[in-house]
């Protein structure tokens, strides 16, 4: 495990953020905290990024705690805020090469880097550019490049996607796949759930300053969500005659049918489908097309906090 978090404390003032919060990462994992605002996410990033001290628990980035040896864990985190903080006079190669010259790194190696940083971003044709004339997404991907600059094995990622338009969201997306396919662990904070589905391989839910619920999305889903939703199409013509059908069975609810789709949710597992869609089939109904959809994070969040049924 890159990161452990045990029994990890902080309060501001009267204020508890962190109220004995748990986490383990997996090394290799693109890794989302999800929870509301004031939920204890910035808090949780900055302790482990050794940007901020905790008042009681134990952490441990790749073996290091982060408040007795900042600097080692440093060497090996980039940290991505949820503001830009630019010198917005300098251009993009001279943001980065000012940053590189902070982590360290010889000058004659800046120029290859920052080029490939730059290509990384899709910005090598913003080289000459002064930052303060980018746009807002071009901004998130220059301060994403910054946090790469010394090449670290683990990324923290403080809501990435915050102010992007459409586009420049999914630019960001498949940004983040690539650095996974790089082998980087990655974690990623957000309010926003839909931001995050596809993306994480695991998932943290944490409320009122305490981890709720984290492992693999799959096995929490599994283990949330026993109602299953099933998108059937068939005929037109045979709709009716699915809604008919499916609304009848026991462990069906939830029927809802248009123009040769129909949706519906079922208790129980695939044999459950499988019955429902062999009933359909001899009833003499062609069907085109029987899909599961999964439970999507905003629902697996509302039943972790108790704010769903």
């Amino acid at each position: 495990m890159i990161v452990e978090l045990e029994g990890v404390e902080k309060r501001y003032g009267a204020t508890r953020a962190l109220a004995g919060a748990d986490l383990v990462v997996p090394e290799g994992s693109v890794f989302g905290l999800i929870g509301p605002n004031g939920a204890g996410k910035t808090t949780t990033l900055l302790i482990v990024s050794s940007l901020l001290a905790r008042d009681g628990g134990r952490v441990r980035v790749a073996g290091t705690d982060p408040q007795t040896d900042p600097e080692a864990v440093r060497r090996i985190l980039g940290y991505m805020p949820d503001f830009f903080g630019f010198y917005d006079n300098l251009t993009t190669v001279e943001y980065l090469d000012f940053f590189a010259a902070a982590q360290r790194i010889p000058p004659p190696r800046r120029p290859a880097i920052i080029a490939d940083l730059l290509s990384l971003v899709e910005l090598e044709d913003k080289a000459d550019t002064e930052v303060n004339s980018l746009s807002r997404g071009m901004k998130q991907r220059l301060s994403l490049a910054r946090a790469l600059v010394h090449d670290p094995d683990l990324l923290v990622l403080d809501e990435p996607a915050s102010g992007l338009d459409p586009r420049a969201r999914i630019q960001q997306r498949e940004l983040i796949a690539e650095l996974a396919r790089m082998g980087k662990t990655i974690i990623i904070s957000s309010h926003i759930l839909s931001e995050l589905e596809g993306i994480c391989s695991h998932l943290a839910v944490i409320d009122e300053g305490l981890v709720k619920r984290q492992g693999e999305i799959g096995e929490i889903r599994h283990a949330l969500t026993e109602t299953h939703r099933i998108v059937a199409r068939v005929p037109d013509e045979r709709i009716d005659d699915v809604f008919d059908l499916v609304e009848a069975m026991p462990e069906t609810d939830e029927v809802v049918v248009e123009s040769g789709l129909a949706r519906f949710t079922y208790q129980g597992g695939d044999e459950v489908s499988a019955r429902i869609l062999a009933a359909v089939v001899a009833a003499g109904i062609p069907v085109f097309e029987w899909r599961t959809e999964s439970a999507g994070l905003e629902e697996v969040f509302m039943v972790i906090t108790g704010d769903g049924s």
